[in-house]
């Protein structure tokens, strides 16, 4: 997808839209007064506070998360702590791997995200390569934040043929981009020349850098800890709370809301890159031996559009539309239980409007997934910063709670009754501990610890080598090699009947960006007025609309008082989000300025409503209108805003009004 258009076909403007953002207080960036300090130039970068029509949008989408997820799937919801200890994150693995690629200029020290770096230049090049064949020369300027920044991007992309082969070349790696390690990395900048763009300035190799943000527990500043990059690790270290309020009835999932911290290396884009967000993360507890899912059969004719690993291997990003069975029955998504929520994923996107046309499914490739991992796809929204990440759903398999329970000694496990007992033959060990104690004095509990950890394998061998030499050889920590002897153990086959289950969990998880889901929503929902570009609209559903309804009085006459206050204390009553637009600008002008903030719906208060309590009811989208009495206007309110109803079935219903509706 090389240009971008807004909702009704027209070329999309970011520059339109962000003014708009800004203008009518969605958010903006914090700390603005102190931006030219110089002892926080930088440190507000990636940090934003939400107006009221952003709180009010986002309160609306986690509402719906809620209803569609939580309440849907009877799922338990835990509000966990964002100051976590750090020996939680060593042993989740986060101090260790949770990293990105950066580069440092070698002149100014500033620092740019490795693979970002790589990405933009390269598009840069091909797109002066486009602009040199004489194709698709807009693509330069779309989407630019402002006209200077436009002007400044053609200035940077240099209209420049490049060999066939070597557009080929730069395609594979923008489509492999997201499989490359950081020494892969360094080969294609090296290999490619490739510098960066603000001041064509050689970089150095890329180092990893740790996205986490550290800070101390206590005032002795000797207990460390970190704010969390994810709201996971307190679902899983409440497992057996869980699974104990769920009655131990597996499958289950919890769920969690809340903000969670990344230290980004060069955070832009708005909302899209930044150090603070929301977060909304479901982990679905399964059995390991079977991820089929009960309500599978309620979406397996559900077609999404995907975007397989093999394809991006090849160097290619075509997607291909499948349905979710067909995609679970060839092995492309691993389990009925990842697809099923791949599903869901894109019924709520559906919900909160998204365009279809700009949603696709990416599968992880092999080097972007955790080693653990068995199978991981994005929900990807298209914006004019290109495909993003929006949703993850990744099927985690038991690594976070077998690591959590190897730590800390707690099992993090289900027991589950057998049908029929379970006869199993084993290697078992019995230890003699006094002859060990006699042998190794305080270190025998960690030579007992070690013969014990040994796999059934590894038992069946010494076994052999005890009776067969005497004595076997055994590596221990912090003792070196060590003998044993058979005075000290047995090692012995036998036979045992297990009568109950006992077994850690798989997860799947889907996690979602809530500012990335709005911000691509904002893109997805903007257009203007045909031929007027300084009328803008967010055509957001009735459901996510941060107002409901704009009631306009038609001009400041007393008599017009008692109906808004009637009217807006019905809307009170009925828990509907509303405003009153009672300034002297108007009716078209307080329209347009409500259209701006995505208000759904509009009421009238006029002189025909004093005489006969009857009022318009405007559409924000079609601006057609109908006028009825007032209890049918806010029952049709009440219906549009619940889902009930479509203003297609109101208009057709309800008598159609043709006076002023804001276009005149």
């Amino acid at each position: 997808m090389d240009s971008l258009t807004t909702r009704d076909g027209s070329p999309f403007r970011r520059e339109l839209l962000e003014s708009l953002l800004k203008r009518r207080f969605f958010f903006t960036p914090a700390f603005e007064a102190y931006r030219t300090f110089d002892s926080c130039k930088g440190a507000t970068r990636g940090l934003f506070d939400y107006g009221p029509p952003g709180c009010a949008l986002q309160a609306n989408v986690v509402d719906l998360w809620r209803k569609h997820f939580v309440l849907e799937e009877d799922m338990l919801e835990l509000d966990c702590t964002i100051l976590t200890p750090a020996e939680v994150f060593k042993t989740s693995g986060h101090v260790d791997k949770f990293a990105d690629w950066m580069c440092k200029d070698s002149i100014t020290g500033e620092y740019t995200r490795a693979d970002h770096l790589v990405q933009n230049v390269l598009e840069a090049r091909l797109k002066g390569d486009k602009t040199a064949r004489g194709l698709n020369t807009e693509a330069l300027v779309d989407g630019e934040v402002d006209g200077k920044k436009a002007k400044k991007q053609i200035k940077s992309v240099k209209a420049a043929k490049l060999d066939d082969a070597l557009v080929a070349v730069y395609e594979d790696i923008l489509a492999k981009i997201d499989n490359y390690d950081g020494e892969e990395l360094s080969a294609i900048i090296t290999q490619h020349d490739v510098r960066n763009p603000d001041n064509n300035h050689l970089v150095q190799p890329p180092i990893p850098f740790n996205l986490m943000f550290q800070t101390t527990i206590g005032p002795s500043s000797i207990s460390p800890g970190y704010l969390r990059p994810e709201t996971a690790q307190g679902q899983f270290l409440n497992f057996n709370k869980l699974l104990e309020f769920n009655q131990s009835k597996m499958p289950f999932a919890s769920a969690s809301i809340g903000k969670a911290f990344r230290n980004e290396i060069s955070p832009r884009s708005g909302l899209l890159r930044v150090r603070e967000f929301l977060m909304a993360e479901i982990e679905y507890f399964v059995d390991p031996e079977n991820k089929n899912h009960a309500r599978f059969e309620e979406i397996r004719e559900l077609e999404l559009q995907m975007l397989d690993r093999h394809t991006q291997l090849a160097g290619k990003t075509d997607t291909q539309t499948m349905t979710i069975g067909k995609a679970v029955e060839i092995g492309m998504i691993d389990n009925e239980t990842l697809g099923f929520f791949l599903a869901r994923i894109h019924l709520f996107l559906e919900t909160l409007g998204v365009d279809q046309k700009k949603l696709r499914y990416r599968q992880h490739m092999k080097n972007e997934m955790a080693h653990y991992a068995a199978d991981c796809w994005d929900a990807e929204l298209y914006s004019s910063y290109g495909w993003i990440e929006c949703v993850g759903c990744a099927d985690r398999s038991a690594f976070d709670l077998k690591v959590h329970s190897q730590k800390t000694g707690e099992q993090l496990v289900v027991r589950e009754q057998r049908a029929e007992p379970l006869k199993i033959e084993e290697w078992q060990i019995d230890v003699e501990r006094r002859a060990l104690g006699l042998e190794f004095r305080k270190d025998a509990k960690v030579v007992e610890e070690t013969i014990r950890s040994l796999a059934q394998p590894g038992r069946e061998a010494a076994a052999g080598k005890l009776n067969q030499e005497g004595s076997i050889t055994l590596p221990v920590p912090g003792l070196g090699e060590v003998v044993l002897k058979p005075s000290m153990l047995s090692i012995v086959k036998r036979t045992r009947t297990e009568s109950v289950r006992q077994y850690i969990p798989n997860v799947i998880e889907p996690s979602f960006g809530i500012g990335r889901i709005i911000y691509c929503l904002l893109e997805h929902l903007y257009w203007h007025r045909v031929g007027d570009e300084a009328r803008g609209v967010l055509s957001f559903p009735p459901s996510v609309a941060p107002t409901k309804v704009l009631i306009v009085p038609l001009s400041t006459h007393p008599s017009f008082a008692p109906h808004v206050k009637q009217l807006s204390q019905q809307f009170r009553t009925m828990r509907v989000s509303h405003r009153v637009d009672d300034s002297s600008a108007s009716i078209g002008k307080r329209y347009s300025r409500n259209d701006e903030l995505g208000t759904s719906f509009g009421i009238t208060v006029d002189f025909d409503s004093v005489k006969d309590n009857t009022f318009t009811l405007r559409d924000r989208d079609s601006t057609k209108q109908v006028r009825t009495n007032a209890t049918d206007i806010i029952r049709a309110i009440k219906n549009l805003t619940d889902g009930v109803e479509k203003w297609t079935d109101v208009f057709e219903r309800l008598p159609e009004f043709n006076g002023p509706n804001g276009e005149d």
